[in-house]
């Protein structure tokens, strides 16, 4: 199974659910591998706060260690490469992801931004999603404005012929009179009934005790032969 973990916004803990679900993944003796296709704002040697290091922290997996493409520019993928003065070759790209992923029963991929960030200009996530087979959770921030993002996300996965395995609602570190909500009212209105909320977690292995949910919407799919 490949899953993709996209965000409705940067910032709202997309990252975080991903390491969390692929750390809960092992422990339960899935074959797991997590994966940055692209990270923006990393330059020099790998630290250990980049999303694809952490990612490759919560599985234990030696490769890729950190996001496969490492661009130096906070911004848009198609945007920073163009800075750098070069391109993403986008089938190359694809390659490495299936690479990496065939082996496993498991394969997490971490979006870059937003479903819709352009990592070119002719390709985004869903393009990667769709390539791959993979499936869509959602990770949203429990807050005002939120509805309209999950359903602007929804809406775009819908039309991108895209399935979603569920909605992921991280609870913001200043809550706001919304707070605790969103998850019921987009679920009335999406449809999906797959919709949680997550407490904050100190670190990525408390986390991964907290997404026993989303483990559970995707046991049948990833029990072991």
């Amino acid at each position: 199974m490949k899953l993709l973990v996209t965000g409705t916004d940067i910032g709202v803990g997309k990252t975080g659910v991903a390491c969390a679900l692929a750390r809960a993944l092992s422990e339960s003796g899935r074959r797991v591998v997590a994966i940055k296709p692209v990270e923006a704002g990393c330059s020099g040697q790998p630290s250990q706060g980049e999303d694809g290091v952490r990612l490759a922290r919560a599985t234990g997996q030696s490769q890729p260690s950190h996001a496969i493409l490492r661009l130096p520019d906070p911004m848009a993928p198609v945007l920073a490469v163009e800075r750098a003065g070069s391109e993403i070759d986008f089938d190359a790209l694809l390659l490495k992801i299936e690479r990496f992923a065939e082996p496993m029963e498991v394969a997490i991929i971490d979006g870059t931004g937003g479903l819709l960030t352009p990592v070119t200009w002719e390709w985004n996530m869903t393009d990667v999603a769709r390539t791959l087979g993979a499936t869509a959770l959602v990770v949203a921030a429990d807050r005002l404005g939120t509805i309209n993002h999950t359903l602007l996300t929804l809406s775009a996965l819908e039309l991108a012929g895209l399935g979603c395995t569920g909605v992921v609602l991280t609870t913001p570190a200043q809550k706001d009179p919304s707070t605790g909500s969103n998850a019921s009212a987009i679920s009335r209105l999406s449809g999906i009934d797959r919709v949680v909320t997550l407490p904050r977690a100190r670190n990525d292995e408390a986390a991964a005790e907290l997404v026993g949910p989303v483990v559970e919407w995707l046991g049948r799919v990833t029990a072991p032969a």
